[in-house]
C-alpha cells in the first residue's frame, strides 16, 4: 500500500511533515496552524489516514491536509 500526501509524495513511517491548512481538532481542544511541522507519524491500515502525537495526543490527521517534509 502507498500512501501519499496532498502532492503525491509518498510517506512513509518516522516521516516529519508539515500541515498545509489551519485545522481545528475536535475534542483535544488543539488547533493545528498551517505550517506546524509534526514529527515521527505512523501509518495506518487506511492509505488517507496517519497517526501521530501532538502535545501528548494521540491523533490522526488525513493525508490530504499534510504535505512530506
Amino acid at each position: 500500500m502507498i500512501v501519499t500526501d496532498f502532492n503525491g509524495a509518498a510517506l512513509q513511517e518516522g516521516d516529519n511533515v508539515k500541515v498545509s491548512k489551519g485545522l481545528k481538532v475536535k475534542g483535544a481542544g488543539i488547533t493545528l496552524k498551517r505550517g506546524a511541522v509534526i514529527k515521527n507519524i505512523r501509518l495506518t491500515n487506511y492509505p488517507s489516514e496517519t497517526d501521530c502525537k501532538i502535545k501528548k495526543t494521540a491523533i490522526i490527521l488525513l493525508t490530504e491536509f499534510v504535505q512530506k517534509m
